[in-house]
């Protein structure tokens, strides 16, 4: 198993049909021990059925925007792990009617929002995250091509990803000297319910699905797949850089 004996964190999930989950269970599957978070209390109902007792598991809680609860999430997991292999980042929010319309339009407010909790957030998670991260260790964000190409629908969320992006160069440069990798997982449109608050989902995973070079479905899985590289020694020459998962769409021109 590629990550037998490895210990890390899957920061949060909604759902079953979370990328994160699926990144989680295919952790678990290939050795590794996973520490799920929850964004509240009561997202934390929901982890701890998902996990159901599973001892490969452990359910954490922690609010992105809250720096309390980001330094008692470390804390939680020196306690609870000592140190871990792999950290993945899965969190990003946007308000609604900041996803709609006109990105000219975005207010303040929603710029602030959609920048802190979907692109600042893996910023602090690293920083307080980074005595308790193994030498080698692997961190991962999640991002989308709306972050290279103006998406409909996409609006601010896109500039916050393509922040995000951008913070996993410069936490590649700072935490190399250690050997820590940091890399992006960016897949294709996916029905979760984060994006779902893109209108027109449907015919986005249509479109891109019939014209994708390879001519199948990608979902959770094939994200899980290339989340178990970069967590396993396979991908330790590898860092600060972009993974599509989109059969290849990010390639195509006219």
């Amino acid at each position: 198993m590629l990550l037998a004996g490895k210990k890390g964190l899957v920061l949060n999930i909604m759902n079953k049909n979370s990328i994160g989950w699926a990144i989680a269970q295919a952790a678990a599957d290939h050795g590794a021990q996973v520490g799920v978070g929850a964004q509240n209390d009561r997202m934390l109902e929901g982890v701890q059925k998902l996990i159901d007792g599973d001892p490969r598991y452990r359910a954490l809680v922690v609010d992105f925007t809250q720096d309390d609860q980001l330094d008692a999430l470390a804390e939680a997991v020196k306690q609870t792990f000592g140190t871990v292999d792999f950290v993945v980042h899965s969190a990003a929010f946007a308000r609604k009617e900041d996803l709609s319309g006109r990105f000219v339009d975005t207010s303040r407010e929603g710029f602030a929002m959609a920048m802190d909790i979907s692109a600042y957030s893996l910023v602090a998670l690293c920083r307080v995250l980074e005595p308790v991260l193994a030498d080698d260790a692997s961190v991962m964000a999640i991002s989308y091509l709306g972050s290279q190409r103006a998406v409909g629908n996409y609006n601010v969320m896109g500039v916050a990803k393509a922040a995000l992006e951008a913070s996993v160069r410069y936490l590649a440069q700072d935490l190399g000297v250690r050997g820590i990798r940091v890399n992006t997982l960016s897949p294709g449109p996916i029905n979760t319910v984060s994006a779902r608050g893109v209108r027109g989902l449907s015919e986005m995973i249509a479109y891109v699905h019939d014209r994708a070079p390879l001519k199948r479905e990608f979902g959770q899985a094939e994200v899980a797949g290339s989340a178990v590289y970069l967590m396993s020694d396979l991908s330790k020459g590898v860092s600060g850089q972009i993974v599509y998962i989109d059969n290849g769409y990010n390639i195509v021109g006219m």
